[in-house]
C-alpha cells in the first residue's frame, strides 16, 4: 500500500466504522473541515453531521478539526459547534499540523485515523505519519480553484488505483 492510498474509503463521515477504528485500536480523529465536515467556506454543520460528532464522544473517541483554511474564525467556529480543538492554517500534508492535533489529542499516530476528501493532504499527510487514513467522498463541488486542480490528480491516482486492483483480482 503506497502513500495515497486510504485504509477505508466512504461517502461521508457519518458512514465512518467507529466500531471497526475501536477495534483496530484507534480512539483519536484527525477531522478536515471543508468538503468534509461543511460545505467548502460553509459555516454551519448539518443536523446528522452533529449527531455522528456526539456519538463519536459517547463512544470514547477523541477529535481535532484540522483545516488548512486560512480563517481561524470560521473554523474555531466549527469546532465550537462540535465541542472539539480546532487546528486552521495547518499546511497538510506537512507533519506539523498532524503533531500539534496529536499533542491536542494526547494520542499516537498508531491510535489516530485521519479522516477527509482529499488524497494529497489528508490521506498523504496521515499516511506519512503512520496514521489510519479515512478518505470521504466531498460533500460538494463547490471548491477552491487549488483543489480543483488537485482533485484532476487525485482522478488519476484512484483511477490508476482502481485499474491496478482490476487487473490483480484477474490474476
Amino acid at each position: 500500500m503506497g502513500l495515497l492510498d486510504a485504509d477505508l474509503r466512504i461517502k461521508s463521515i457519518i458512514d465512518v466504522p467507529l466500531e471497526k477504528l475501536s477495534e483496530l485500536g484507534i480512539d483519536s480523529l484527525i477531522i478536515d473541515v471543508d468538503n468534509t465536515v461543511t460545505e467548502w467556506k460553509g459555516r454551519n454543520v448539518e443536523a446528522r453531521a452533529k449527531e455522528w460528532f456526539l456519538s463519536i464522544k459517547e463512544k470514547g473517541f477523541k477529535a481535532c478539526l484540522v483545516s488548512n483554511n486560512n480563517s481561524g474564525e470560521r473554523i474555531a467556529s466549527i469546532a465550537r459547534q462540535l465541542g472539539i480543538p480546532s487546528i486552521h492554517r495547518a499546511g497538510k500534508p506537512r507533519r506539523n499540523a498532524f503533531i500539534r492535533a496529536l499533542k491536542i489529542l494526547k494520542s499516537k499516530p498508531e491510535n489516530t485515523a485521519v479522516i477527509g476528501d482529499q488524497v494529497f493532504t489528508d490521506v498523504f499527510g496521515g499516511n506519512r505519519m503512520g496514521m489510519f487514513t479515512v478518505l470521504v467522498d466531498p460533500i460538494s463541488s463547490r471548491e477552491f480553484i487549488g483543489t480543483k486542480l488537485m482533485r484532476l490528480l487525485e482522478k488519476l491516482v484512484l483511477r490508476d488505483k482502481k485499474r491496478s486492483r482490476s487487473s490483480n483480482e484477474r490474476n
